[in-house]
């Protein structure tokens, strides 16, 4: 069962904001409002799943019981059609994007 202070979460956590503030200062955009955005990675519990928000806005779903990644439908809403790998496959991913995109 995966809790809120799993590691390997808040390594995700750690990897969207490292990667998504690479990406707005390779693209020319890493203004003070993009990169506050960029950093504020919020990790929310909730009973099946773990919510990972980004800026203002929810990203990724973690399913508690596997570690699987999800994409949003809506908020709250989980996207089994956007599998994102599991927690133990996030270092061959790249978060830094609209969408995680895996690595070449």
């Amino acid at each position: 069962m995966i809790t809120i202070t799993d590691p390997k979460l808040l390594s995700l956590a750690k990897m969207m904001a490292d990667q998504s503030i690479e990406r707005l200062q390779a693209d020319d955009l890493a203004c003070e409002t993009n990169v506050n955005a960029a950093k504020n990675v919020v990790i929310k519990n909730g009973k099946k799943y773990i919510k990972v928000d980004q800026g203002n806005s929810g990203k990724y779903m973690v399913v508690k019981a596997t570690g699987e990644i999800f994409g949003i439908k809506a908020y709250g809403v989980i996207h089994r059609g956007h599998s994102y790998g599991t927690l133990d496959t996030i270092t061959q991913w790249n978060w830094g994007g609209y969408r995680a995109v895996p690595k070449s």
